[in-house]
């Protein structure tokens, strides 16, 4: 796709020109975000696979406080970083905003403490809120990625991860996961999963 997006709020943002990525339509932006609410408000995000980055922006312009996204694409990973600091900037919010180009599996497996230590306030101390995870839907890496979130300490006992996936694509959790919520909005599914409370 090429050329411009445009944000739930109306603002224009670019859009990478290549086959595979595949933005987050704005039906699923706008429930995502009324699903999640007042809780977005100073809330720290991992978005993986963030293409345009259009799920950050709208998480910026929702409140969020912390955002770290990750493309493997060296060009979309540019737009991401661009589209992220335009929005940021326009954003009341003090917030701590990184696009990273590199492969996301490697990048998790390193472990929120080694990457606390080059990040720093871009990586909170107990983990992230909120975990968009919207690979290539035909991919077969959504384990792959929920079990590095574990074995890295991605995540902590409240953190949400949405998973963005065909409608048709169906998935065992594995331990410690557990299904919240799921939604269907045509061809793309939202699924809520949360690590098993101890």
């Amino acid at each position: 796709m090429k050329g411009q997006l445009r944000l739930l709020s109306g603002q224009k943002i670019k859009s990478p020109n290549n086959l595979t990525t595949r933005p987050t339509t704005s039906l699923v932006r706008e429930a995502l975000i009324n699903i999640l609410g007042k809780k977005t408000i100073d809330s720290s995000w991992l978005d993986l696979f963030s293409g345009s980055g259009i799920i950050s922006c709208e998480a910026i312009q929702a409140g969020a406080k912390t955002i770290i996204a990750i493309d493997s694409d060296k060009k979309t990973a540019q737009i991401c970083a661009s589209n992220l600091s335009v929005i940021s900037n326009q954003s009341k919010v003090d917030s701590s905003i990184k696009c990273i180009n590199t492969d996301v599996l490697k990048w998790l497996k390193v472990g929120r403490e080694r990457k606390k230590e080059k990040y720093q306030n871009a990586i909170p101390s107990i983990g992230f809120d909120f975990v968009y995870l919207d690979p290539p839907y035909r991919s077969n890496l959504y384990i792959a990625v929920l079990e590095c979130l574990i074995l890295g300490d991605w995540i902590n006992k409240a953190s949400l991860v949405i998973c963005e996936s065909s409608s048709s694509i169906n998935f065992e959790l594995p331990n410690p996961w557990v299904l919240k919520d799921k939604r269907v909005y045509g061809k793309s599914k939202l699924t809520f999963i949360t690590p098993i409370q101890e």
